[in-house]
């Protein structure tokens, strides 16, 4: 529910605001949101606190990441999403708006950093643009390698500022996207850039309710703290969670399949298990965990369907679908239903994160022990 409220204002202050809206290619009325919305975080915020670290959020989405790091004592210190969808929950939740598309932004603008942080998108790399500039007899390197995908834009940056870590994460099949052309030119274009690099493929279920595989990719600047560093990922918790625990009471009517989808929906199984094929919808296991939310699922939410006794199943609520991939309860959702589906769908799994987080910090933290005493000798 939104409040409105009229405001007076004086003549240079509306021309200030009416350039300012101009420059952001945005409404009015959006413009002084997100103001007052960045003044009161501000005004919230005890800047005063002790920061551990600081980072930036790259590709940021909604600020899973941000919010992972955050929590192991670190500051942001700069932010780029483009989506504006994104943008305007991002600024609901953390009170100011992202940069936008990271292509256009210079890496000596950047603020310096201790950790980068990005959830890239898995991109295919032109190997023939490659192989014209040998034949042009030009050198080409990993810059050369990476460019026009995104993941350049991350070399760049990590190039520019040279972070102590940094914390890449993708879809699982990016091992085996282009048949492994795509996850090898990553790999040496970040051993190209002097930093040790392990990777791990780690399941989101084993903190919320959701088979959720992610790989994720952690590096520490060599140059710093030397080569043969033992990073290890966080351990896997003993116990993991249930379905029923991030479920709502009172649902509305509306998340209730109707007869015409869920009739559709049975026979499309149907006709599939015929044929031999998995396809189908997923009734979840309230003991259990569920699919893999993706950002189809305002579509039909077929991959995740929760049961009702004695009506047509229902899909998860934008609420739930936050909880599935861990975000608080006090994290806003200030957009239609359909961009939540999509922004929740391709969110992190928060507590993941910050279980990978806590690894990365701590071990920056015994890394600058040691190098500490190396000067002390």
């Amino acid at each position: 529910m939104k409040k409105q409220i009229h405001i007076k204002v004086d003549n240079h202050i509306y021309n200030k605001l009416i350039k300012y809206t101009a420059s952001q290619n945005n409404t009015i009325q959006e413009c002084v949101n997100e103001l007052i919305i960045g003044y009161l975080f501000s005004e919230e915020r005890d800047d005063k606190r002790k920061t551990d670290f600081v980072f930036i959020d790259l590709f940021a989405g909604i600020g899973g990441m941000r919010l992972a790091f955050e929590s192991c004592g670190g500051k942001c210190v700069f932010t780029s999403e483009w989506d504006k969808y994104c943008q305007k929950t991002y600024a609901s939740n953390f009170g100011e708006k992202p940069a936008g598309d990271i292509t256009k932004i210079d890496e000596k603008l950047i603020p310096n950093h201790d950790i980068l942080v990005a959830g890239f998108p898995c991109q295919p790399f032109s190997i023939a643009g490659v192989s014209k500039k040998n034949s042009l007899g030009k050198v080409h390197g990993f810059l050369d390698k990476t460019h026009g995908t995104l993941f350049f834009d991350i070399v760049r940056i990590v190039k520019e500022k040279r972070p102590k870590a940094f914390l890449l994460e993708n879809v699982k099949n990016l091992r085996s996207h282009d048949k492994g052309k795509t996850f090898a030119t990553i790999i040496e274009a970040l051993d190209a850039l002097d930093y040790e690099v392990s990777t791990s493929i780690l399941d989101g279920q084993n903190y919320v309710p959701q088979h959720r595989e992610r790989i994720f990719i952690v590096g520490f600047d060599r140059k710093r703290y030397g080569s043969g560093l033992s990073y290890k990922f966080p351990a896997v918790p003993e116990s993991k969670p249930k379905l029923k625990s991030i479920l709502q009471k009172d649902i509305e009517d509306k998340y209730t399949l109707t007869n015409h989808l869920w009739d559709y929906l049975q026979r499309y199984a149907e006709k599939h298990r015929q044929k031999g094929n998995g396809f189908g919808f997923g009734m979840a296991d309230l003991n259990g965990t569920t699919r893999t939310l993706s950002a189809r699922y305002y579509k039909d939410g077929s991959e995740i369907l929760i049961p009702q006794h004695g009506e047509n199943p229902r899909r998860l609520t934008p609420r739930e679908c936050a909880r599935l991939q861990g975000f608080p309860d006090s994290y806003q959702i200030v957009v239609s239903d359909t961009q939540a589906y999509k922004q929740f769908g391709n969110a992190v799994v928060v507590p993941l994160v910050t279980a990978v987080a806590k690894s990365i910090v701590k071990k920056v933290r015994e890394l600058e022990r040691e190098e500490v005493k190396s000067y002390a000798v």
